[in-house]
């Protein structure tokens, strides 16, 4: 059998949004080495670096040392081209719910051409719509329904599991189905979309988040490509120039 590609592993990120507990940094390090990852990216950490962290980690401290500190989520899946966000919560944020061997599944496969990102929240918390709106889909781990609170720690031990299951059992992978955008660019065209919107008169005002969450939605379901992503940015600053253009008219008319 051909062994399993190393370079799949080296490109799935784990990302820890705003922990508060520095032991818990260090545990997930622990965690992510056990199964062969080593990318972890912190965002907004309470404390980082710390003597907990470090003794919690054990023997994975070059993980620790390696990791890379950001101050947002966007900073952290830069580069990515899929993220997904694990939470047991707000099912009604993401497009696709998954669970972990799905997940481990759709990470590999898209790992070939680009890197990608298992997102975990606060530990009282979770993720924010924010944050999840920023993933494409969400992971959810079929915890006791009575007791379903895991620790961050073990949580990233599962999926990690998981990823390298799936990684073992499957030397190769098909080629992934798109040549997906990047998320920066993504992130780029919601920015310009709600921009265009608000130009439009089309957001409330007063709640333009609300629209755009399931606008991110709608579109998160679709898996935009490079191209797609370009055509939809066009059709956005034709829509402004036309406004722009009317707007003169308009008011020569009154």
């Amino acid at each position: 059998m051909t062994p399993a590609d190393p370079k799949l592993l080296a490109n799935i990120r784990i990302v820890l949004a705003r922990t508060s507990h520095p032991g818990n940094i260090g545990a997930a390090a622990r965690a992510m080495k056990t199964m062969g990852l080593s990318r972890l990216y912190l965002v907004q950490p309470h404390v980082f670096p710390n003597s907990q962290a470090d003794a919690m980690a054990a023997s994975a401290g070059d993980v620790l040392a390696q990791a890379q500190v950001c101050t947002t989520l966007a900073e952290a899946l830069e580069g990515t081209s899929l993220a997904l966000g694990v939470s047991a919560r707000r099912r009604d944020i993401v497009a696709e719910v998954l669970t972990p061997a799905e997940s481990a599944a759709r990470l590999l496969t898209e790992a070939q051409a680009e890197p990608v990102a298992l997102v975990f929240g606060n530990e009282t918390n979770g993720l924010s719509n924010d944050q999840l709106g920023q993933c494409q889909g969400l992971v959810t781990i079929a915890a006791n329904p009575e007791y379903s609170s895991l620790n961050l720690a073990a949580a990233v031990q599962v999926l990690s599991y998981e990823v390298r299951q799936a990684w073992l059992q499957h030397p190769s992978w098909p080629e992934p189905e798109l040549d997906a955008a990047s998320l920066e660019d993504i992130e780029r065209f919601y920015a310009h979309l709600e921009t265009t919107l608000a130009e439009l008169e089309f957001l409330n005002p007063g709640s333009p988040s609300k629209l755009m969450l399931k606008l991110r939605r709608l579109f998160a379901r679709t898996r935009l490509e490079k191209e797609e992503v370009n055509i939809l940015r066009g059709i956005l600053t034709s829509a402004q120039e036309a406004k722009r253009l009317a707007g003169p008219r308009n008011r020569m008319a009154e």
